[in-house]
């Protein structure tokens, strides 16, 4: 039988490693039914913008819009996948990786079967980071091509309800694309906390915490998210 050589304290770690991801995620859903969240002012903004876009006649500033932010996308899509082959190959060299951070100071005693499921739940996280940025990247592909089929300014005035319906999937689409970026950016976030599981499991818990309190700063409390809404709130 497969003994695992975990103490009590890598469990608790652990446990509170995925209740943190998994709790944020549901909390930040829920909060944002009555508070503001940052990509949801995003989204706001980016109607505003699809509003703009149905009364020019040429789009190019619009995908050009759509291309720049696809990109941020793109770029971390790529490097999971460099990410991801680095993880691979850090497993052949479980034994020297291990002396190395056990002569590191304040460093903990690390055994052969954590270091092993840290890299394994380090490749899992760039595996879920990287089929989401590349899912993105597809969003703002389908949005481009909802910008390409806009309607005229012209044909826009005569045809409301063909406008309206456009206009809920461009924005539909586009809000899903924000969605998923963010979502893998938290795995990126939270594959630095895991990252100090091989130091300690105390600091791999204060890590963890401290991702958590910083993604709840950004998305309800920064100044970025109060610019976006003043931008709103502005008359036009």
């Amino acid at each position: 039988m497969l003994k695992i050589d975990f103490t009590l304290l890598d469990w608790i770690s652990l446990a509170w490693f995925a209740a943190c991801w998994i709790g944020y995620t549901f909390f930040s859903g829920f909060r944002s039914a009555k508070h503001h969240r940052l990509q949801d002012a995003l989204h706001s903004n980016i109607e505003q913008w699809i509003e703009v876009l149905y009364q020019r006649d040429l789009r190019i500033v619009d995908t050009s819009v759509i291309a720049n932010i696809e990109r941020n996308a793109t770029f971390f899509a790529s490097s999971s996948l460099l990410v991801i082959a680095g993880l691979v190959t850090a497993t052949g060299s479980t034994d020297k990786a291990i002396t190395f951070l056990s002569d590191l100071p304040f460093v903990q005693h690390i055994s052969r079967q954590v270091w092993e499921l840290g890299i394994l739940l380090m490749l899992l996280i760039f595996a879920y980071a990287f089929f989401t940025f590349t899912w993105c990247m597809r969003q703002w592909g389908f949005a481009s091509i909802l910008v390409g089929s806009a309607p005229l300014a012209d044909q826009a005035s005569r045809d409301e309800e063909a406008l309206q319906r456009h206009g809920e999937a461009l924005s539909r689409v586009v809000w899903l694309a924000i969605y998923n970026f963010n979502l893998g950016l938290r795995a990126y976030y939270f594959s630095i906390a895991l990252l100090t599981w091989f130091v300690h499991p105390v600091l791999f818990i204060l890590m963890t915490t401290w991702v958590v309190a910083v993604l709840y700063r950004r998305e309800f409390r920064s100044r970025t998210l109060k610019a976006l809404l003043a931008g709103l709130n502005r008359a036009p």
